[in-house]
């Protein structure tokens, strides 16, 4: 049977500094490491992207469907790569090894290709292949004059069309607008995000995060779903009212470039009431930390308020964690609103983990649904 066309995201990751690394390195060591920075990066990019084929140092992947959350597309990739750098930096720092290929790993980088466009999956030999014209461009985007052009040695190189499907603004996001031509192909536009800029950023930002000794309203929910698909469903404001308390409706304010995150404002409708929430604080997939603003008739209560993703070998546990108001006032009226709240949420757990672990099963099935399709 003839199989059809769909639209995907397509994703490589690739290890740069490669072929230079293994030439002057003692290969045991070399592919010991290269093959841990390897299976690092493949898994740092599911579930959100299916692994297609391990390329020696590349992993190619995609995601099926028309369109592709930006934020989540963004925080994927960043995410991978810090990921990579501090594994990158976990494996020198541990190793007393003196030779070649020990010493060398730092000269090891990363860097992203993203393309959208059909895409036909077959079955060859027993193992997947994508197929089509967009798979060739997504791979050709590997040969690019970035780093001779722009000097950025760490980034991610999204095409226009992936762009278009992910609706985001690149000038917004401060990326560099580059322009690739290939034979047989013609120009391939896109835009470059600088993940070096973006580590250092990293790095420098300050914390803000609610520790366990310091919150006043603590709420742990397990769920047998992987940290990265947890984030996703939790932090996508139109997922929030089908579960949360009294949510009926999320505006989302201040997204740059349609990017949630640091700087975003969620105005979150608890029936004719407004609650403010300011994002302080936004590290996929570890934990998201806002200024919950909530009105009160005898006035306004702040509240510092973590959702904390702890990776466990069931899948997560989410961690609600409140802190309790700076001033004296709003402290006394937080502890009178905490145990409504508290109960209120603690109710809805089970319909909580029911979505989202139907949502992870449902993922799970229309992908292995797909993967038999080729077989």
């Amino acid at each position: 049977m003839l199989q059809t066309s769909k639209p995907a995201s397509f994703l490589i990751a690739d290890i740069t500094g490669y072929t230079g690394y293994l030439a002057g390195v003692e290969l045991d060591h070399a592919q010991d490491i290269l093959a841990d920075l390897v299976g690092s990066v493949a898994s740092a990019l599911g579930p959100q992207f299916t692994l297609a084929k391990l390329e020696g140092d590349a992993a190619f992947t995609y995601s099926p469907g028309e369109t592709i959350d930006g934020s989540m597309l963004l925080d994927t990739i960043e995410s991978c790569y810090f990921g990579f750098r501090r594994r990158r930096r976990d494996i020198r720092q541990a190793t007393s090894c003196d030779c070649n290929a020990c010493s060398h790993i730092p000269d090891l980088d990363l860097k992203f290709v993203v393309h959208h466009g059909p895409v036909i999956v077959q079955d060859v030999a027993g193992s997947r292949e994508l197929v089509g014209s967009d798979v060739v461009v997504v791979h050709r985007m590997l040969k690019n004059s970035i780093v001779d052009s722009l000097g950025i040695g760490a980034y991610a190189l999204i095409s226009d069309r992936a762009i278009g499907a992910a609706a985001i603004d690149p000038e917004a996001l401060d990326m560099v607008r580059h322009v690739e031509s290939y034979e047989a192909i013609g120009e391939v536009v896109g835009w470059v995000h600088d993940l070096q800029r973006r580590w250092l950023d990293e790095e420098e930002r300050k914390r803000v995060f609610v520790r366990p000794e310091d919150s006043v309203l603590t709420v742990s929910i397990p769920a047998a779903v992987p940290p990265q698909f947890a984030w996703d469903f939790i932090t996508k404001p139109g997922q929030r009212m089908s579960w949360q308390p009294w949510v009926t409706g999320v505006d989302v304010q201040g997204a740059t470039g349609g990017r949630r995150g640091v700087g975003s404002v969620n105005h979150c409708m608890h029936g004719p009431d407004s609650v403010i929430e300011e994002i302080l604080d936004w590290r996929p997939y570890d934990y998201v930390t806002d200024r919950t603003i909530i009105e009160t008739p005898a006035g306004p209560v702040h509240l510092l308020h973590t959702i904390e993703f702890e990776p466990t070998s069931e899948g997560t546990v989410i961690h609600y964690r409140f802190a309790p108001p700076e001033d004296e006032a709003e402290r006394l009226l937080g502890a009178e609103l905490a145990p409504a709240y508290g109960d209120a949420l603690t109710g809805q757990v089970p319909v909580l983990i029911g979505q989202l672990e139907a949502a992870h099963a449902e993922m799970l099935a229309s992908r292995g649904e797909e993967q038999g399709q080729t077989n």
